[in-house]
């Protein structure tokens, strides 16, 4: 910047800038004596390439990317497409466990009854932008909800959103380096296609919900929901309903019926362990709310006591990995001690304890506090039913044992898409994601590098897809985490001349030849149905990484740029983003030419010239 404010331009820069080399090339004889074709390119090497980047969902991980690329990542031109009229989350609360809210995914397309986070909402928050000011322990949707739409609004998110426009697909196109990228605006009902440098899908896996594939479902003539498309005007009290699914949501929506309901049937074919909090920090769960006590929350108005209370709790879900390990001691103990928990909580019906507990262990599949699940399944007005169901009719359900049971509505709990196959195509060559990463598809399952690209799909970063957090942690931290590599890859791209990355075929079979050796060290690959097998028990674990998140945020520090393909810009040399030989900022007299100097007490060596952002 010049005095008065006014930008440098490059012109101007280039004008200014001195010549390297001060060469007599007057006499007509003279020969530069090493000759080349290359020609150096006139522009300083920090005059950073614009990127178009398509951010596809703006739930959790969207809002995270809208926050942190655009900071991590100069020139970036950053848009986020989102179907729906407002900011949305369809995430887990934690890193295995879900519970559902905001719109655009989980936190607003979820809004049954009982509906809220089941890990501690201290925990299922930015690190960047922590709210001390929670209600509750477990927040409910809605709060949740405006949480994440207040950090959108504080961090500028929403100039980067477009609503209500709908992806089509997705198109690789090899002569631009450019992803073509069809969408649908929902109000207008305009299709448009546009060109993006990067595609990055943030649409998560939950949001898909599907009806379960029951004969005469067509025929049943009551109010018939998935509990992810909640009406809202529905008046559960006094009415008989069936409730189908003991999942995530199945297991919150069920006791929230039971108690407004004249008879629920609570129809659940698979076990499921019921666990306490998810940390040994955490308190366990209650059927009803956990209000912060006044006293702590202006506590909390001391930065420092807040910090301090973020800190044991967040850390309390780094540990205890071992958990998920095949007959470790804690993964015995574990299973011993849910069963107890379990037996004290069905203490009036003592005789369902054996009906509900898995013959798998603790971890096979997601577990879930469930508070008053268990408790409502004791009531008289609550029916527990294993027998599976063989079809609807008009008025009810009747089960393969020849039983018809009236019921005034149906809640279907039963679960979403969980292949992580994207609801529209992403073709590039012959590849398409929505085809080949579903069962019958060319690789059969989610086939990735390191849960963030795809050999053969150029310019893709996925966020939150497979395999990109692990078994503990936290979903905010792991989703920074990524969102933070990817700013990386950007980084190295707009400024290394580079048109197109690609991961390597042999990086990614390593990647997944190692976790196909890892997994069977967890239980994970024990015989059960979870969205970490894609709900085939005994198939390969693609939901999650190979190992803890303490693991994954180390491997994810440094990039392995090795293990990705590139094409230039300049294909004269890869060199050619070297442009002239100088800065613009050596000639921009504001410019802070030391800032690597610092006070002694302010400088830490472990990052010491290592800032990005101080080059």
């Amino acid at each position: 910047m010049q005095p008065n404010g006014a930008e440098v331009s490059h012109k101007t820069l280039v004008e200014k800038a001195p010549p390297l080399i001060e060469l007599d090339t007057s006499q007509d004889d003279w020969v530069y004596p090493y000759p080349t074709d290359f020609k150096i390119h006139e522009h300083p090497i920090d005059e950073i390439r614009e990127l178009k980047v398509a951010v596809i969902g703006a739930g959790l991980a969207g809002i995270i990317a809208g926050a942190l690329l655009p900071a991590k990542v100069p020139g970036i031109n950053l848009t986020i497409l989102e179907k729906n009229e407002d900011l949305v989350l369809y995430f887990p609360c934690s890193i295995s466990a879900c519970a559902n809210i905001i719109k655009g995914g989980t936190w607003f397309e979820n809004i049954y009854p009982g509906v809220r986070c089941d890990i501690p909402a201290h925990v299922y928050q930015s690190t960047f932008s922590p709210n001390p000011h929670w209600s509750e322990e477990y927040a409910q949707g809605a709060e949740i909800r405006n949480y994440w739409q207040n950090v959108a609004k504080k961090h500028d998110v929403y100039s980067k959103v477009r609503l209500q426009t709908k992806v089509l697909g997705a198109y690789w196109e090899p002569e631009r380096s450019q992803w073509r990228v069809e969408t649908k605006d929902l109000k207008s009902g305009e299709e448009t296609k546009e060109h993006f440098d990067f595609l990055v899908p943030a649409i998560g896996h939950f949001n898909e919900w599907k009806l379960p594939n029951i004969p005469g479902i067509e025929d049943f003539q009551g109010h018939l929901r998935h509990s992810s498309n909640w009406d809202p005007t529905f008046d559960p009290k006094g009415k008989r309903i069936a409730t189908i699914g003991n999942g995530a949501s199945g297991i919150q929506i069920t006791p929230e019926l039971q108690k407004v309901a004249s008879h629920v049937d609570h129809y659940a074919r698979s076990r499921t362990w019921i666990a306490g909090a998810f940390s040994p920090d955490a308190k366990d769960r209650q059927s009803t709310p956990m209000y912060i006590a006044q006293e702590q929350l202006k506590s909390f108005s001391d930065p420092k006591v807040y910090l301090e209370y973020r800190k044991k709790l967040e850390g309390s879900f780094w540990r205890n990995f071992d958990a998920q390990l095949r007959d470790s001691d804690l993964s015995k103990t574990s299973a011993q001690k849910f069963r107890e928990l379990m037996g004290k909580r069905l203490a009036d019906k003592p005789e369902l304890l054996d009906q509900i507990v898995p013959d798998f262990p603790p971890h096979c599949r997601r577990l879930t506090p469930g508070p008053g699940y268990l408790e409502a399944l004791t009531k008289d007005n609550l029916t527990f039913i294993q027998t599976p169901i063989s079809h609807f009719t008009k008025d009810g359900v009747v089960t393969v044992d020849g039983v018809h049971r009236p019921v005034d509505a149906i809640i279907c709990s039963t679960g979403a898409n969980v292949d992580f196959a994207p609801p529209f195509p992403i073709v590039a060559g012959e590849y398409d994601l929505s085809r080949d990463w579903r069962p019958e598809g060319k690789f059969g399952f989610p086939y990735t590098y390191m849960g963030v690209a795809t050999p053969g799909l150029p310019n893709l970063l996925q966020l939150h897809g497979p395999q990109s957090y692990g078994s503990s942690g936290t979903v905010p931290h792991s989703v920074e985490t990524q969102a933070t590599y990817i700013a990386k890859v950007l980084r190295k791209v707009s400024s290394q001349g580079i048109s197109s990355i690609v991961p390597r075929k042999s990086a990614a079979d390593a990647f997944v030849e190692y976790c196909d050796a890892f997994f069977p060290r967890t239980n994970l690959s024990r015989k059960c149905s979870s969205w970490a097998n894609g709900r085939r028990p005994g198939g390969r674990i693609h939901g999650l990484w190979p190992g803890s998140a303490a693991h994954l945020t180390n491997i994810r520090r440094e990039p392995r740029w090795e293990d990705y393909e590139y094409t230039w810009v300049h294909n004269d040399n890869i060199f050619a983003y070297w442009g002239n030989g100088v800065t613009k900022k050596e000639f921009d007299p504001e410019s802070d030419m030391t800032s690597y100097l610092r006070l002694p007490e302010e400088t830490d060596l472990r990052d010491l010239h290592e800032r990005w952002w101080d080059l």
